[in-house]
């Protein structure tokens, strides 16, 4: 038997539970698929993003099991030591 959804067909916005999610593989030339609205950092490190509004970024000191309420394009590979990346939208 298929699960219910008691909440299908509601608008969805930024604050609504995430649908989807996939691993992230570090890329410096590759956008993802889609823009996340957060990525859970399995392994610490630093994460270097571009976030949906074109800036690029180096998140430092992050800790293992971090959830970043990122919206982002691209996990670029350079500087980028974090592990496990999962990005969730």
């Amino acid at each position: 038997m298929a699960a219910i959804d008691s909440h299908a067909g509601q608008v969805e916005n930024l604050s609504s539970p995430c649908d989807n999610a996939a691993i992230i593989t570090p890329n410096n030339d590759t956008d993802l698929i889609y823009v996340t609205r957060a990525v859970w950092v399995g392994g610490a490190g630093t994460i270097n993003v571009t976030l949906a509004g074109g800036q690029t970024v180096l998140f430092s000191g992050i800790v293992a099991g971090t959830l970043l309420p990122l919206r982002i394009t691209r996990v670029l590979s350079s500087s980028t030591s974090a592990t496990d990346l999962v990005g969730i939208w």
